[in-house]
């Protein structure tokens, strides 16, 4: 895998699954030294994988940049977003930030595979802003999808903002009654 080389004004995104294919959900955004991660999730395999339970993103690049990983921020529950976060965090331990009932779903995965106990996991209300290093202020925006507490980031870098959606579903009467955030988005 290319390692990139950016200079002090640019700010990469790319994707290390996720990206032309449904399920496997894992971005990153580096600027200089620092980096974050956005979602960690499997891919269920195809009928011609038989034997394997689950895809995961390939961590190559991660474990090569472990020390700028600043953290990982989840946008929602389902498993095409969080379940690789066992696999990732026993290879490169970093914060995770998410709503409370991701948290909850998170949390299960943890002590399944036991290591609950040495993970940093960091409830976060959609609306709130979280500052990261020098490069990063992550904003958590209240979404719609068909698990409730979704959000969508905004991340704020040096060179602009970038609004990750993750996965979303408009939906003007959510169950929980709390609609998407349009005025936020929009701005």
């Amino acid at each position: 895998m290319k390692i990139f080389n950016a200079n002090k004004d640019e700010t990469l995104v790319f994707a290390l699954g996720g990206l032309g294919e449904v399920g496997k959900n894992m971005y990153a955004i580096m600027h200089n030294d620092e980096l974050i991660i956005l979602d960690a999730g499997v891919m269920f395999p195809k009928d011609e994988l038989m034997g394997i339970d689950y895809v995961i993103p390939d961590f190559t690049f991660l474990k090569k940049n472990e020390d700028k990983i600043k953290a990982l921020f989840i946008t929602h529950g389902h498993e095409d977003h969080i379940g690789s976060i066992p696999y990732f965090l026993k290879q490169i331990n970093v914060p995770i930030y998410a709503t409370k009932l991701t948290i909850g779903l998170i949390k299960n995965k943890l002590e399944e595979h036991k290591i609950l106990r040495s993970s940093k996991l960091l409830e976060v209300m959609q609306g709130e802003t979280i500052t990261l290093g020098k490069k990063f202020k992550v904003e958590f925006i209240r979404s719609t999808h068909s698990i409730p507490d979704s959000v969508m980031l905004a991340i704020k870098t040096p060179v602009g903002t970038i609004l990750h959606t993750g996965d979303f579903k408009v939906d003007y009467t959510p169950i929980d009654g709390k609609i998407m955030d349009f005025g936020r988005i929009a701005e």
